[in-house]
């Protein structure tokens, strides 16, 4: 018998999140990454987690916290009315629909905000969960984080178009 996993919430970012919120961000890129990042790249990455300006591009987007139990495990933020900026769930609740739930409501925000288009610059790793949720790719991008080279995909949907 499988066990019944209690229902994930959202809420808004709070200062007080960043210590919580970094932890989740260096740990899905560490456990999450391998196959597409070298070591190397994923520590130059989530070196960027150590800075104070990850918890002022939290501050500074809009940044939904989802939690399990009152606890947070993931976060995503949106940067205007048309950017997702950050997507990142712990590796313990991957795969469990915490990214799903956190990306409804961005879609969701951004439609209600205007937005008739909502683009992501998603890692090699996060990619198919985009496409598969009508994300297409429009070009790769190579960006510098800490002397190491990462590529991603910028990706984008129509809002309103089936999925």
């Amino acid at each position: 018998m499988g066990q019944t996993l209690p229902k994930p919430g959202l809420r808004p970012f709070l200062p007080a999140d960043v210590p919580i919120l970094a932890a989740i961000f260096a740990a899905s890129i560490e456990e999450l990454t391998g196959d597409d990042y070298s070591e190397a790249q994923q520590q130059a990455w989530m070196e960027a987690a150590d800075s104070e300006e990850f918890g002022k591009h939290l501050a500074s987007d809009l940044t939904l916290i989802a939690t399990l139990d009152g606890s947070p495990v993931g976060f995503a933020s949106l940067r205007g009315t048309d950017h997702i900026r950050m997507l990142y769930v712990h590796p313990a609740v991957s795969g469990q629909g915490i990214a799903t739930l956190l990306v409804d409501a961005l879609e969701k925000l951004a439609g209600g905000r205007g937005a008739q288009n909502l683009s992501v610059d998603a890692s090699d790793t996060a990619q198919g969960f985009f496409a598969k949720r009508g994300y297409v790719a429009m070009q790769r991008n190579s960006i510098t984080i800490n002397d190491e080279w990462l590529a991603n995909t910028t990706m984008k949907k129509t809002l309103g178009a089936p999925q």
